[in-house]
């Protein structure tokens, strides 16, 4: 859709729309949490390491201790993230394809 060609007072209907509002809801429902975890996770190893190091330098899996499997385990937490957010973003997607249909049919 090309924005300019919707004037303010369209953009505040859009955003009164019910189905607008439930989209951006559900988004926020899951990108906040989970970027809040993602930022823990993440800054939980070196906060650790700084100040657990005993805790960390146990060995853990063969020769690696846990401060290597806890940085290893964070690739897998990415992508784990990475995949749920692709399978919610599909029904964002298909959400915001249903109101852009709509809005397009309104103010044409």
């Amino acid at each position: 859709m090309e924005h300019h060609h919707l004037s303010p007072g369209d953009w505040e209907s859009i955003q009164a729309d019910p189905a607008f509002r439930q989209l951006v809801a559900m988004k926020r429902r899951f990108i906040v949490p989970a970027t809040i975890f993602f930022l823990v996770y993440y800054f939980a190893l070196p906060i650790l390491v700084g100040f657990a190091p005993a805790l960390m330098e146990r060995q853990a899996i063969g020769h690696l201790n846990a401060a290597y499997v806890f940085a290893l385990s964070q690739f897998a937490m990415a992508w784990i993230l990475l995949a749920l957010y692709l399978q919610r973003a599909r029904k964002f997607d298909f959400m915001e394809a249903q109101i852009v249909r709509r809005v397009r049919s309104e103010f044409r």
